[in-house]
């Protein structure tokens, strides 16, 4: 089965805002880190991923976002999450990932706290 799965980036320069729509699990998680790695050629201080329209992640899509962010810690970007749907979320919660990494409710948010 094809992972519905989409990724579309607004860099203005500074920062860099990656939305993901679909699914992020282990058939679509290469390309999100392929995304990245446009986005870390880029030369941006700010990344933002948006998972509001992500409809759903598994195990493999988590890990993507935690290595995301430890990326961004070694590039010394500032790095953020926009909040997803409840289902996401929740994964993030379980995990305890919700704790180590920075969410907001809009790019926007981010960008002028961060």
């Amino acid at each position: 089965m094809q992972s519905h799965f989409r990724v579309a980036t607004q860099n203005d320069g500074r920062a860099a805002v990656i939305v993901v729509s679909g699914e992020l699990d282990l058939a679509s998680s290469a390309a999100l880190e392929e995304e990245l790695d446009r986005v870390a050629d880029s030369g941006v201080t700010h990344v933002i991923i948006d998972l509001r329209q992500l409809e759903f992640m598994d195990s493999t899509g988590l890990s993507t976002l935690v290595k995301a962010h430890q990326r961004a810690d070694e590039a010394r970007w500032e790095f953020g999450l926009v909040r997803g749907p409840q289902q996401v979320q929740r994964l993030l919660s379980l995990t305890g990932v919700d704790e180590r990494l920075t969410f907001a409710d809009t790019p926007e948010e981010l960008l002028s706290g961060g």
